[in-house]
């Protein structure tokens, strides 16, 4: 839909329709574009148009106004049990709905309705908490447990991004339903423990096709859905699969999946790997694949998922270990944690929560591995003081 707004109202991720001045008015090659810089925002807010024209079919809306009301924040402590059983109630729905993609049987995505609108709400309250619980997984339903994951993750970069309800929505359903070519790929590959052969590589690289296959013979499947699954894998720089598409071909919803998508399958356990910890997996998003992620939305992705994101284990300034409970507004580097070990005395501490924001002299300093302190922190963050 074209609609004209302030150029005030502008943000990352609108489509330019048009800039409501003359062509030599203005410093941009085109006047049909995705909005996906800083400078080029600030380019827009210095120029003489006072409105623009945006395209909300290709990009993002205008977000809600004053008064739409917002979701109260509900602390970690007492979101987690229904957090707990709404991650119980997805990996049971997306199990059987995939197992029926397997068998060949039609796929019903109204049966995916109530639990994204469950899990929307749940990230909406507290967008840590569900999203840390689906680390812990088992590697024998890693394609499962995957799907919830990038169902969760989505909408909660979404809700960053303030894109409204709607999108959310389907952005998750899109999460849940991203990888469903996979059930049409043979056992024997899709859980090979090692390294793939080149014709092996090439059937698993073949999922996308599979899933925009299936999803195209599906009724139910929004156009965003089928973006989500066409291009999760696709890169800005044209080295992804399989249209190899390049640029802003890319829908902001594709290029938000391939994000996602690597971030999780780096930080959670396969056949293959073991995973690795989030802080690490952010940084390489951020320094390790120049040119193939849009690097805008990686840099909203670390602010909504935070540095250290929740679960982490965390070393303190004081010379304890504490796992991260919420991100906080008082800075990346003062979330809300639980004290868990003192390292100065070796010991472990009966665990206490502790505001960072309102902590005089204490804050994060890095991250760090679990098991080198044999704690469980999936343990400690679901563990009820």
């Amino acid at each position: 839909m074209i609609k004209r707004i302030q150029k005030s109202e502008l943000r990352l991720g609108m489509y330019v329709h048009g800039l409501d001045c003359g062509w030599m008015a203005h410093s941009f090659i085109r006047s049909h574009f995705v909005l996906s810089s800083e400078a080029d925002l600030r380019r827009i807010l210095a120029s003489n148009t006072v409105t623009v024209t945006i395209d909300t079919a290709k990009g993002l809306d205008t977000l809600p106004g004053p008064g739409t009301p917002r979701q109260e924040r509900t602390p970690h402590r007492e979101e987690l049990a229904s957090a707990l059983r709404i991650k119980q109630e997805a990996d049971s729905i997306i199990h059987t709905l995939l197992t029926d993609a397997r068998m060949g049987r039609q796929i019903r995505v109204e049966q995916l309705e109530p639990v994204v609108t469950r899990i929307t709400d749940s990230i909406l309250r507290n967008p840590g908490t569900l999203v840390s619980l689906c680390r812990l997984r088992q590697a024998d339903r890693a394609t499962f447990q995957h799907s919830v994951s990038s169902c969760a993750l989505l909408i909660m970069f979404a809700h960053h991004l303030h894109l409204d309800r709607a999108i959310l929505h389907e952005a998750g359903v899109g999460g849940l339903l991203h990888d469903i070519g996979k059930m049409r790929v043979p056992n024997h590959i899709l859980n090979k423990p090692g390294k793939l052969t080149e014709a092996e590589s090439a059937i698993m690289r073949d999922h996308v096709r599979l899933g925009i296959e299936t999803l195209s013979q599906t009724p139910g499947v929004s156009s965003h859905v089928m973006q989500v699954a066409a291009e999760h894998h696709e890169r800005l720089d044209g080295s992804g699969y399989p249209r190899k598409l390049r640029g802003f071909q890319i829908s902001p919803l594709g290029r938000m999946a391939t994000i996602v998508d690597v971030y999780d399958a780096l930080t959670s356990i396969r056949i293959y790997h073991h995973g690795i910890e989030p802080a690490d997996a952010l940084q390489q998003l951020y320094q390790g694949n120049p040119g193939g992620f849009d690097e805008d939305l990686v840099e909203h992705f670390i602010q909504a998922i935070g540095i250290y994101p929740v679960g982490s284990l965390v070393r303190l300034e004081s010379n304890r270990l504490a796992v991260v409970l919420e991100q906080n507004q008082g800075g990346l580097l003062r979330p809300v944690v639980r004290v868990v070990y003192d390292i100065s005395r070796g010991r472990s501490l009966a665990p206490f929560d502790l505001d960072l924001a309102g902590a005089e002299g204490d804050k994060v300093l890095g991250h760090e591995e679990p098991a080198a302190w044999n704690l469980d922190t999936h343990a400690l963050l679901t563990l009820e003081l």
